[in-house]
């Protein structure tokens, strides 16, 4: 796959996931991790780097303007119903007591990294500490993952000739039935949120 194309995919992928509930199927890590197993030596690996931590620095801040612009009124969206307001109200408590702290670790933390950035936007949390916050959180969480990925594809030569096709192939089953396990967990919490904000809307 040529190197434009991975970088291109990663830093989509990864502005999509951070922008405030895009709703892409798999998380960012997943494939953070692909693109950088496909890259060909240290330098494409640290052009990745680069670009995937400029991609979500960029979703991060789309998302808190978008929560200075609506507020709190952002919480009672269908959006934030759909992703979980369970999770917007987590990240807005952890806001409050640990400010641009917050930020920097929720980029860390799947569905809340997502949703702090607007929350920080609706709280009021000024610029000035949101944006280091977010840059040096993008900046290790690409780095973190890039590098991952790129150790895991020297792991993959090194597995390719020990146990060749028929390693490959049980590989890609426990994969595919990895993904599958997480999507069925993913729909039955999603199916438990919307019993549960049901309920609670019958009983007001």
């Amino acid at each position: 796959m040529p190197l434009w194309v991975v970088v291109l995919v990663a830093g989509l992928v990864t502005l999509g996931e951070t922008t405030l509930g895009v709703g892409l199927l798999l998380p960012g890590e997943t494939v953070l991790i692909a693109a950088a197993m496909a890259v060909p030596d240290v330098p494409a690996a640290v052009l990745v780097t680069g670009v995937v931590a400029v991609a979500a620095a960029g979703g991060d801040t789309i998302g808190y303007a978008i929560g200075r612009r609506f507020g709190s009124r952002l919480r009672e969206s269908r959006l934030i119903g759909r992703m979980g307001r369970d999770s917007w109200d987590d990240a807005a408590r952890t806001l409050r007591r640990h400010g641009s702290w917050a930020v920097l670790c929720a980029r860390f933390l799947p569905v809340v990294r997502t949703m702090t950035p607007a929350a920080a936007g609706a709280s009021g949390l000024p610029l000035r500490r949101f944006l280091p916050a977010v840059a040096v959180g993008a900046t290790a969480w690409a780095a973190m993952h890039v590098t991952a990925g790129f150790l895991l594809r020297e792991a993959a030569k090194e597995f390719e000739h020990a146990f060749g096709l028929l390693g490959w192939i049980v590989l890609a089953v426990v994969v595919v039935a990895g993904v599958v396990a997480w999507l069925v967990r993913r729909r039955r919490a999603d199916a438990r949120r919307a019993a549960a904000e049901a309920t609670a809307g019958a009983r007001e």
